[in-house]
């Protein structure tokens, strides 16, 4: 079964963009005070012929996607690398069809078998989440060339209309539910019209101050808040994400209730706890969050869910964790980047799905559609996402409908590295009353108009095809 719209790529062209930030990002164990951003031009073509290019982008957030006690460095460098076998790759990748066909076709097909003879040839230990992220980049430009083809959105496409095959393909509903996907695309699972607005999770990294009183006299001088304060009346935050060690009880449980009180002083409604998968027992989560309950019920009534404190390798870590969910609503964010690890998820206690476009818009689309069908909440989080990646991401949001808004931060981070994205849709990098302005976005594709940003790109790290 095929359709003349069907794609299928054809060249790549890789670019590094390296990013530093305003302020180190401490998150779990690690900071974070650079990345690379690596960006991938793929030219497809159609069976009639006809060519477009597409655009994708990720940080190479080594940080978040290979904890290791390699370096920073190390791994960065690593994850370059296996971006441009994965560029190689996608030149010479045979398949066609819808971009979340081949997409999906490559992810079973191509990215094992490329990051097994990497860690091979390398003695390296790159995890799946890594190599996903580095994937995604090329991911996200083949579905940009679709809808630059069809001169429409990509959301417009996930539909009979385009795809060749339904859901049952891809998914399989869990044995205790009664979901179904014969005859059900992702048309079927998303909203019925974007939305113009999301409200904006503003991230509070364990570094980040809070008040004027912790100023070292180190801090940037610049035209940003520096403490949290001057953050939430700047932007009209209404949503706050909290770093966690999950190693520290006394600190972590410190940090929520110092929060809170901010929260409470400001009227701010909604914060959440990220621990990073550093957590190794339910009962670290189940202490922080009785004690909150039990003298500071203001702040534990805040929080809305509790994000990915566990190992996010859920086959290795068997953790029962219903008695978190019992208190909370507890989200998968690093395990959740395929359905069968949804499925246990869910059979474990989880009862929300975190989606991120670096994992590829591919399983970012199914992750939604399986998890919406088993009646899981939806969030979608960050990556410290500028420029390009940026624009997917806050999209990701407005289609799928999110318990609350997105999180983004790298208008926090690194809010320059984004000026001339910003020049062209402004409401995507600035958080105005709480909320990113998604109205800007409506060319084909991704709707990014990159002709109109015009920045000037390095030479290319690789070319293929």
């Amino acid at each position: 079964m095929s359709k003349l719209t069907d794609i299928k790529p054809v060249a790549v062209t890789l670019y590094c963009l390296p990013v530093e930030t305003r302020i180190p990002y401490r998150f779990g164990t690690e900071e974070l005070k650079s990345v690379v951003c690596v960006r991938a031009r793929v030219e497809a073509e159609n069976r009639s012929g006809e060519r477009a290019t597409g655009w994708g982008e990720a940080p190479l957030s080594a940080a978040w996607a290979w904890p290791s006690s390699q370096t920073f460095a190390h791994r960065q460098d690593v994850m370059i690398e296996m971006c441009k076998r994965l560029g190689k790759a996608w030149a010479a990748f045979d398949v066609w069809g819808h971009p979340m066909e081949v997409g999906h076709a490559f992810l079973t097909d191509a990215l094992l078998g490329e990051l097994e003879a990497l860690n091979d040839e390398r003695q390296e230990s790159m995890p799946w989440l890594a190599a996903l992220v580095c994937n995604s980049v090329f991911d996200l430009a083949v579905h940009d060339a679709y809808g630059n083809l069809l001169d429409a959105s990509i959301y417009d496409t996930y539909s009979d209309e385009h795809l060749n095959r339904d859901l049952s393909a891809y998914l399989s509903p869990s044995r205790d539910s009664e979901a179904e996907f014969t005859g059900r695309f992702p048309s079927d699972f998303l909203v019925t019209e974007r939305l113009a607005t999301v409200p904006a999770w503003h991230a509070v990294g364990g570094n980040d101050l809070l008040s004027d009183d912790e100023r070292t006299g180190d801090e940037p001088d610049d035209d940003y808040p520096i403490v949290l304060h001057d953050w939430i009346r700047r932007d009209g935050l209404n949503c706050l994400k909290i770093k966690l060690t999950g190693q520290e009880e006394g600190w972590d449980y410190d940090r929520i209730v110092n929060i809170g009180k901010i929260a409470e002083e400001y009227d701010v409604d909604w914060l959440c706890t990220d621990f990073n998968c550093t957590v190794e027992s339910t009962e670290y989560v189940n202490d922080l969050l009785d004690r909150l309950l039990q003298d500071h019920p203001r702040t534990y009534q805040r929080i809305l869910y509790v994000e990915q404190p566990f190992p996010y390798d859920l086959e290795a870590n068997p953790i029962d964790a219903h008695s978190v969910s019992a208190r909370k609503p507890l989200y998968m964010d690093e395990s959740a980047h395929d359905w069968r690890l949804l499925d246990i998820g869910r059979n474990r206690g989880w009862t929300g799905v975190a989606l991120k476009t670096c994992k590829t818009q591919t399983v970012a689309i199914l992750s939604m559609c399986w998890a919406r069908a088993h009646g899981m909440g939806l969030m979608v989080q960050d990556l410290t996402n500028p420029m390009l990646a940026q624009i997917t991401h806050t999209l990701l949001a407005g289609h799928v409908g999110t318990v609350m808004g997105l999180e983004t931060n790298s208008m926090q981070f690194y809010p320059d590295a984004s000026l001339l994205e910003a020049s062209v849709h402004p409401g995507i990098y600035k958080r105005e009353n709480g909320v990113l302005d998604l109205t800007t976005v409506t060319g084909a594709g991704f709707g990014y108009e990159v002709d109109r940003i015009g920045r000037t790109l390095p030479e290319p790290a690789a070319t293929f095809g």
